[in-house]
């Protein structure tokens, strides 16, 4: 039974280092500009006033991004692995009327 524990502790561990590795190369950030015949976009990443341009891997679609756009990315040796859109922040929460 103990053997049991201690493989199911060790899967465990495994896979959420895994999980935190990947989540580790996501970075959001915006698209400056994009020339899908060059396969290349300009990223800047949010808190940084820093622009990069990344050579797009042949799965990323660029069709389905513009200027100006809020994106996570995967980046792996300034070729953009994956893109997809930032998922927007919460709205605010309504305020409760006051009154009678």
């Amino acid at each position: 039974m103990k053997k049991i524990a201690v493989v199911l502790a060790v899967v465990v561990l495994v896979v959420s280092f895994v999980s935190l590795a990947f989540a580790a190369g996501m970075q959001k950030g915006t698209i400056k500009n994009v020339d899908a015949k060059a396969g290349t976009v300009v990223f800047c990443e949010e808190g940084t006033n820093k622009d990069v341009t990344l050579k797009a891997d042949k799965a990323v679609d660029l069709s389905k991004v513009k200027a100006g756009d809020k994106v996570e990315v995967s980046i792996e040796k300034n070729t953009l692995k994956h893109m997809m859109a930032a998922p927007a922040a919460a709205p605010a929460p309504k305020k409760a009327p006051v009154g009678c």
